[in-house]
Formats: C-alpha cells, structure tokens, sequence
C-alpha cells in the first residue's frame, strides 16, 4: 500500500501526532508518514479498541513514539502534544451500536476527550489540527448525495458526538482563530480493521465468513447502502489536509469514494473475491442506522485536493489479501 505520494513537502523537518494511532484509521495513516520520512509522528493511544499488533513493526523506527494515555486527561492531551507540528485526531469510540448500549461513555471520550485535544492543540500552537468527524451526522436527512451543509437531526447517541465535534471546530476557529478540519469519513475499511468483538464493521465481518466459508448475517433486507471508502483514500484525505496552508476557517468535507453500494452488492463481491457461494441470512434492521449514504465529494477536492484513487472493488481485493494473509500467520 502507499505507493503514491499524497504531499509534495520533506516531511523529515515536521513531527507528527497520530491519536489513536494504534486503531485501524490511525495506523494507516502512522505506516504512510514512517514509509515517507516523517521527523517525528507520535502515537497516543489507550488501547480500549486500538491494538499493539497494529504499531509492533514501527516501534523500531526511530523516528516512532507510543505514548500509552487517553484523551478524556487534559494533561496527558498536553503532554503528547509537546514539540508537534500537526495533529491527525482520529481517537474515538465509534460504532452506533455500542454508542445506544453505553451513551455516556461515547459523550466522554469523544465529547470530552475532543475538546481536551482541542484546547491542547490550540495552546500548543500546532500548524494544524485535522479530525475524524462522521457520515453518521447527516441523520435523517433524506438528500442524496450527502452535501456538507445539508444534515439532518442525528440517529444515535454517536452521531451527536460527531456532530458536537463539528460545533467545537467552528467556535474555536471563530472564536480563538484556531482553524480546524474535520473529515467525514464514509464507511471506512481497509487492512487493520478487526473483525472480532461485538461492534465489528460489516466488511471485515462479511470477509472473515467469505473466508470461512460461513453465511454471514445481513441487518435488513440488504438493500442498505452505503458509500464504502477504502481505508488509503482516507489516509490521502488526512495527510493533504494537514498539510493544507489556506485554510482560513473551520472547514468539513466529505471522505468517501463517490459510489453508492448495497450490502447485497457488497456480499457478492466478496463472495467472488473468497471464491466461494454462499447466501447470507437476513435479520431485523439496527436501530440508528441511515438506510442509504452517498458523498458528495466536490468540496473535499476543492479544499485539500482530494481525489479518491482505490475503488471499493479494489480495496476489497486487497483487504481480502491482508485477511487471509493475517489468518494463515
């Protein structure tokens, strides 16, 4: 993976913090600043859903901190963020499931634990701070596709920390004159993302049964769909936008790769992929869940030069190759 360059600059002059940076969006986004030459690029993780096997082969690189601590301490937001240039905030809790099974725990770690990185980052004066926001914040919004300024009233406990996180960024930028971007990421998936526990995403969970040869479980009638986004074209987004230096104000833009998916559609590519033909079996649909999401991408190209390179079939491909990969270690 990374084989393109998403940044035109030496990054061996910059240090980096990757929150998070042991979970799935973050450690793609560690590897590509390593691969490149990054001065510095600094992990801060708690481990509550990110994994040591995910960072294990930067902790020899030199130019690769860890630093074990969680964003719900304003000093510990500090500590990590001491002699960093730029910020990629990508810890949360996500999932809406567990987000209505435990509301308060997701308001504080990515209520208050944003606005812990959020403060920190301004007092530190970092050249830029870039975010993990959320699709889940269109809400009922019906409009397709999905335009930034037009959302809905939010589903889940989860989109409402999404969305507080976007109202932080605009009253810090107009207030403090500390300018911000959050990504909206659409429904991300890539090499790294675990398949196990209780709130695992549904292409992990479909290629783990591909593999299996398993029938795997569909929420709904499978018509459901969404903008899957494989997880480099994410990693793209967050690098350019760190990197960004006009940025004026608040700004968030949609991560996706402009193509709607069904998860039938869904289930029969990987299923072709694995080699195998197996129907799913169907079940009552989730609660918080958006029936349809589709990006509009225009202003994330217009902003920070976006422009997805890896289509959902291919990322599958390769997903499917680093799974299968993984279960045979």
């Amino acid at each position: 993976m990374y084989e393109t360059l998403y940044h035109t600059e030496d990054l061996s002059q910059y240090s980096f913090l990757v929150t998070g940076g042991a979970g799935f969006i973050g450690s793609n986004i560690v590897e590509y600043l390593l691969k490149y030459g990054a001065g510095k690029v600094r992990v801060l993780d708690n481990f509550s859903t990110g994994s040591h096997a995910n960072i294990e082969e930067f902790k020899a690189n030199p130019a690769f901190e860890l630093l074990e601590g969680d964003i719900r301490d304003l000093e510990t937001c500090r500590k990590a963020l001491n002699g960093i240039d730029y910020v990629s905030h990508q810890a949360a809790l996500g999932s809406v499931p567990r987000s209505i099974n435990d509301p308060i725990t997701s308001n504080d770690v990515n209520v208050s634990g944003f606005l812990n990185m959020l403060v920190a980052a301004r007092d530190a004066g970092v050249k830029q701070m870039v975010y993990a926001a959320s699709s889940s914040t269109y809400g009922d919004h019906p409009g397709l596709p999905k335009v930034e300024d037009k959302i809905g009233k939010p589903l889940s406990p989860y989109a409402i920390t999404k969305y507080v996180n976007e109202l932080y960024g605009d009253v810090f930028s107009k207030t403090y004159d500390f300018h911000t971007i959050g990504l909206r990421y659409f429904n991300v998936f890539g090499p790294k993302q675990n398949p196990k526990g209780p709130y695992a995403a549904v292409i992990p969970l479909f290629i783990e049964s591909a593999l299996k040869g398993e029938s795997p479980f569909i929420n709904g009638d499978g018509e459901t769909s969404r903008d899957f986004t494989f997880v480099e074209n994410a990693v793209q987004a967050n690098i350019k936008a760190m990197l960004a230096t006009d940025i004026t104000q608040h700004e968030v833009v949609n991560i996706a790769f402009g193509e709607r998916t069904t998860l039938n559609q869904l289930w029969n590519k990987i299923s072709e992929i694995a080699g195998v033909s197996i129907s799913p079996q169907y079940r009552e649909e989730r609660k918080g869940d958006v029936k349809h999401s589709l990006a509009d991408i225009s202003k994330a190209s217009r902003i920070i030069n976006y422009s997805p390179l890896l289509s959902v079939l291919e990322g599958l491909v390769i997903a499917a190759n680093w799974y299968r990969n993984s279960a045979s270690k």
